[in-house]
């Protein structure tokens, strides 16, 4: 429900689950107007990350600020986060993201075009087990995380690393993995499979 007056109470709950930031449509829904949007922003109370994504300037920090403001611009309830980003999110591997990565559906028109975000589209249609909900956000699960970064070309060891982690850790399947990477190229199975043959049964 839209608010006429500005209720910090309100902000503060939406931003506190999403580590200090908000959409300018979540500060509009507690009622602060553009202008005040503005004004505090000039002010220094709230800073801007991207545009229309602000951050509560004296939220405690969190490592991966970038990766929650991206996916806020993008619209939190269109993107996920997937490949490299995603596997940093899991704790996989040791890959280290040279940018925010995003998935969104390829039906999906005029998307920002936002500084150290790379937006990937896709045709596969994300189910219930395709997304989990880490730190906040919607991130794609390990199945699909590990196969959509093998797709896009992660270096192979990195691939076959995380696929071991995910397995010796309980945080995917043999099944999910096999139904995972199903549709995808010769490639990208060869290089699962062969993770999953150093894997004692």
């Amino acid at each position: 429900m839209m608010s006429y007056s500005p209720d910090f109470e309100c902000l503060f709950g939406i931003a506190s689950e999403q580590h200090g930031h908000f959409a300018r449509a979540q500060a509009e829904a507690c009622g602060y107007r553009t202008n005040l949007l503005t004004h505090l922003t000039r002010s220094g109370r709230f800073i801007r990350v991207h545009r229309g994504v602000y951050r509560l300037r004296d939220y405690p920090t969190y490592p991966r600020e970038e990766v929650v403001a991206g996916w806020l611009a993008v619209g939190k309830d269109v993107a996920v986060v997937s490949h490299e980003s995603a596997l940093d999110l899991h704790e996989l591997s040791d890959v280290i993201p040279n940018a925010v990565h995003l998935t969104v559906p390829r039906s999906k028109r005029n998307l920002p075009k936002l500084p150290g975000v790379t937006i990937h589209t896709t045709t596969r249609e994300m189910g219930p087990a395709d997304v989990v909900t880490r730190d906040g956000m919607r991130v794609t699960s390990v199945a699909r995380t590990i196969v959509d970064a093998a797709d896009w070309g992660t270096g192979p060891e990195q691939i076959e690393m995380a696929a071991r982690q995910a397995l010796q850790r309980g945080l995917t399947t043999r099944k999910r993995l096999e139904r995972a990477m199903s549709n995808r190229s010769q490639r990208v199975q060869s290089l699962i499979n062969r993770a999953m043959e150093q894997m004692p049964i």
